[in-house]
């Protein structure tokens, strides 16, 4: 394993937190400091020096960031040994947890993990059977309520709003009696089970005792718990952050983890990451500028591994319109003149409102891009009914994915018959699939829906039995059943275009092509069903789409761009309006400050004097945050100065030869 990485390729601030083993190690990483390869260093020197794979765990915030550490170590040391460590995410690190030893909090060892779509299904019930009908309430508030008091540590069943306590105790109820927990429950229950049963934790804890947890400044109060739980003396925990970065607020992140790792690991060995491989010097000077405006923050400071660059521009609009036009046309401009690509550019903006006049000013030049933010793939209709029809030939019990697919295509089993089956099952604290199968339920049917509730049985049974007797291959199972029961036809039945029907088929088979090169390599169904119950984060992956990039701030952050244009720089906007009321203006003076570092070579802040709002022009001050910029690499300018500026002869003869070029290619294909 020797030679896995070498020290020389580091800088002496990386080498110590690579050398940094033993004991509570706090690695603050600035934007672009190489922190990746910081920490796939470390785990691979925690190897050489002969501490067991098995016993390292490596938490990160998303599948695809895990399963890219993972590559990485095992590039470094050997695939084996990456194949043994644990690299996950919080919420796969307690499904572990929670499927050896559920039964000890009061629920049964075969539960289902309820999507988000489910979630806002039975929510919306909810708020109709508690007479909230007319209230105009929406499932999405309600269970953002519920999330922000769970991640607390509050019990949501106490919130302060009396309807929404009613909602939150119905909907706990109807998850306990559906077996059934949430995206959160799974942090809370994993929790609970580590502190209050001490056999469990002592497990763990000898199980995992080398602990590194990546952007730790996006944790909340609960996930520290969570992580004190698993770390015991002596405390052999890395966590990787920026408070700089700390942007998630609004969802229940706490800076304090980051600004307070003394108070939960005593005298931890901490070490900054300040030299910056990704930004030019006058990028990283202007961040530094803005970001010092904030009290209470790690000092750090970027250095840039890059000296000079091109001025950071500030740019006034005179309106939306105009904002979108300009940089759509030096897009353009850098294609045709100076042959870049389309995807080394990128517009971020604060909200997603703030997008449809870039979109337009895209298309109406043909000018390919991204948008980052689009429904995740696990969220698509078609993907929930198969992984749902899988749930259930794995585990019928599972009340949730049985209630999606009971007459979905329709069957004869109706709304009057589910309701029936739930509230017998319910009445003798049984599941949903028991009724369906217990004679003395299917007697009450009229004879049609006994007969398609047998019919369905047989069939859910009759694979079931062929994955688990047989032993056939889950995907032949699943793709032969979705044929009998004509399930595509009746989807393409429901779409309105020829485009909708090629994507909602391509979504079946996809989930049917993934379970198919997971069960090659001999895992089990359960274990595809956990991944795809935890991986809707994979929605936006960048890599798979080309063009210009869209994006919000909030998204970009861990992106680069060579160049980068940030919108919509006004008050009210950014910092957005509810900063100040909230007293949250900190957290926004950090969302620009990432928005600033994700820009590589050239950077432009833009702000209108007008902006359309609800249908209106409205007139808009330049934020505030402009003001606390240092001037020493800024240039000001206009879009009456951009768009009247004469071509330079050179930059004409350039574009003109960029085109001959491309008019050649154009012609060879």
């Amino acid at each position: 394993m020797a030679g896995a990485f070498s020290f020389d390729s580091l800088n002496a601030a990386q080498r110590r937190a690579v050398a940094a083993l033993d004991g509570p190690v706090m690695i603050l990483a600035g934007a672009g400091t190489g922190k990746t390869r910081t920490v796939t260093c470390r785990i691979a020197n925690m190897l050489e020096h002969r501490i067991a794979p098995q016993s390292v765990l490596a938490v990160t915030f998303t599948n695809k960031a895990a399963n890219e550490m993972r590559e990485r170590i095992a590039g470094m040391v050997s695939k084996k040994a990456a194949d043994a460590m644990t690299v996950c995410t919080f919420h796969s690190l307690c499904v572990r947890l929670l499927r050896g030893g559920i039964d000890r909090l009061g629920y049964k060892k075969n539960f289902s993990i309820c999507a988000h779509a489910d979630q806002v299904g039975i929510m919306r019930q909810l708020i109709v059977r508690k007479g909230g009908a007319d209230e105009k309430v929406k499932p999405e508030v309600v269970l953002g309520a519920i999330s922000k008091a769970k991640n607390k540590g509050l019990d949501p069943r106490a919130l302060e709003d009396d309807f929404f306590a009613t909602l939150s105790a119905a909907y706990h109820d109807e998850l306990r009696a559906r077996n059934a927990v949430d995206f959160d429950d799974l942090l809370v229950l994993g929790e609970r089970m580590l502190r209050e049963h001490a056999d469990v934790r002592d497990h763990f804890r000898a199980r995992f005792e080398r602990v590194t947890v990546d952007e730790f400044q996006d944790t909340n109060s609960l996930q520290m718990r969570l992580l004190q739980q698993l770390a015991g003396p002596p405390h052999h925990v890395c966590v990787v952050g920026d408070d700089d970065q700390s942007i998630y607020g609004w969802r229940g992140a706490e800076v304090a983890n980051i600004l307070e790792f003394e108070r939960f690991f005593p005298n931890p060995t901490i070490i900054r990451l300040e030299e910056n491989y990704r930004s030019t010097h006058a990028v990283l000077h202007t961040a530094n500028s803005l970001i010092r405006h904030n009290a209470g923050r790690r000092g750090k400071i970027l250095r840039s591994t890059r000296k000079g660059g091109d001025p950071v521009r500030v740019c006034a609009m005179p309106g939306d319109d105009e904002e979108a036009e300009l940089i759509a046309e030096e897009i353009l401009e850098g294609k045709g003149t100076l042959g870049r690509d389309w995807e080394d550019y990128a517009i971020l903006f604060r909200t997603n409102t703030q997008s449809r006049k870039l979109e337009l000013a895209m298309r109406d030049r043909k000018i390919p891009y991204r948008m980052i933010g689009a429904q995740s793939f696990y969220d698509r209709r078609e993907v929930r009914d198969v992984l749902a029809y899988l749930n259930v030939i794995d585990a019928p019990e599972a009340d949730v994915p049985l209630l999606r697919i009971l007459n979905a295509p329709p069957r004869g089993i109706g709304q009057t018959t589910a309701v029936l089956a739930t509230d017998w099952s319910r009445e003798r604290n049984r599941s949903v699939w028991e009724a369906l199968c217990d004679p003395e339920f299917t007697a009450t049917l009229a004879p049609r829906a006994r007969a398609a509730v047998e019919s369905f049985v047989a069939m859910v049974s009759g694979a079931k039995d062929r994955i688990a007797i047989r032993r056939d291959n889950p995907a032949d199972v699943i793709l032969e059943l979705l044929k009998e029961i004509e399930y595509l036809p009746w989807v393409e039945r429901g779409c309105k275009t020829d485009d909708e029907k090629r994507v909602r088929g391509e979504g079946v088979f996809s989930v049917i092509e993934s379970l198919r090169a997971h069960h090659a390599k001999g895992r089990k169904l359960r274990k595809f069903l956990d991944n795809a119950a935890l991986d809707s984060d994979r929605g936006d992956d960048i890599e798979k789409q080309q063009g210009v990039t869209l994006i919000t701030m909030h998204a970009s952050k861990g992106l680069e761009f060579p160049n980068v244009y940030l919108v919509g720089l006004e008050e009210g906007y950014l910092p957005h309006s509810r900063s100040i009321a909230e007293g949250t203006k900190d957290e926004e003076r950090r969302l620009l400050y990432v928005g600033i570092t994700r820009a590589q070579d050239n950077l432009t802040l833009c702000h209108c004097n007008t902006r359309i709002k609800y249908g209106q022009p409205t007139g808009c001050q330049p934020s505030s945050f402009l003001q606390e910029l240092d001037d020493a690499h800024l240039v000001h300018t206009s879009y009456d100065d951009i768009m009247g500026a004469e071509a330079s002869s050179d930059d004409l003869a350039a574009f003109f030869a960029n085109m001959r070029d491309m008019l050649d290619d154009d012609d060879e294909n």
